[in-house]
């Protein structure tokens, strides 16, 4: 298999917003107050945290070669998430060396739009060829 394509997250809550920001301690009101986003930033709303975005695409490389067998995993955050939002991520094999797989990935919302793209190595084993 050289290609995923996989909806990480349906209707994002801004209670997982919420959540993240307490598990990362990030608590910028770019993420977490309404009125600061909207107001004083012209946001929309509040928006999600860029790793929050990174973490549910990284689901797709977990959930296909393993935790323990992804080497470096880097993404550029290319749009906003808001809450609302549905994100698909399709990850491509663009080559094949000494055992390890180069992926390249992109998250788009609904819309089409990329809201992040990426790059990762991972260890292919038996399992995940």
């Amino acid at each position: 298999m050289t290609q995923v394509t996989r909806v990480v997250v349906t209707d994002l809550k801004r209670t997982q917003i919420v959540m993240y920001a307490g598990a990362s301690g990030d608590y910028n009101p770019l993420h977490t107050d309404e009125p600061y986003a909207t107001e004083i930033a012209g946001n929309p709303t509040v928006m999600a945290h860029g790793m929050l975005t990174m973490g549910l695409a990284g689901r797709v490389l977990t959930d296909w070669f393993g935790h323990e067998n992804i080497l470096r995993y880097r993404a550029r955050f290319k749009a906003p998430v808001w809450p609302g939002d549905t994100l698909t991520v399709t990850a491509n094999v663009t080559s094949m060396a000494e055992g390890r797989a180069e992926i390249a990935l992109v998250a788009v919302n609904a819309a089409g739009t990329a809201v992040l793209t990426g790059t990762a190595t991972a260890l292919v084993t038996g399992e995940t060829e």
